[in-house]
């Protein structure tokens, strides 16, 4: 079983989101993700200042396994990003809800379709 957070909210895509501030969030990729890919070896970040929206491709991530893009879970500015993954894009296999985080994003809508840990537990189950 993979490890859901509960302070965490999620998308059907496996993508985490935790609040920062008001209309701040970081994003990065569930537990049950970064498994299912196998060791991470690339990856590709959203450019600083790119406007997303919410079930966009912002970006991709690459394993032995395979290639996978990242959908972002909200609509906004990407703000950060997780300049570590760089060097270290294996950070998202260590620790995909700290150190493994992905990028920031200043919301410019408010999210209406994102699920709780419970919701998003019995989709994986």
């Amino acid at each position: 079983m993979s490890n859901v957070p509960s302070d965490l909210k999620y998308t059907k895509e496996h993508e985490w989101v935790r609040e920062v501030s008001s209309n701040s969030y970081q994003i990065g990729i569930t537990d049950f993700a970064q498994g299912a890919l196998g060791d991470i070896v690339y990856i590709q970040l959203p450019k600083l200042g790119e406007k997303v929206s919410a079930g966009s491709v912002c970006g991709e991530v690459e394993s032995t396994k395979s290639v996978s893009e990242i959908y972002s879970p909200l609509t906004g500015v990407i703000t950060a990003v997780n300049p570590d993954l760089d060097k270290n894009p294996e950070l998202i296999n260590q620790d995909p809800y700290a150190k493994g985080w992905i990028a920031q994003i200043e919301i410019t809508e408010a999210a209406t379709d994102l699920l709780t840990a419970n919701e998003y537990e019995t989709l994986t189950a």
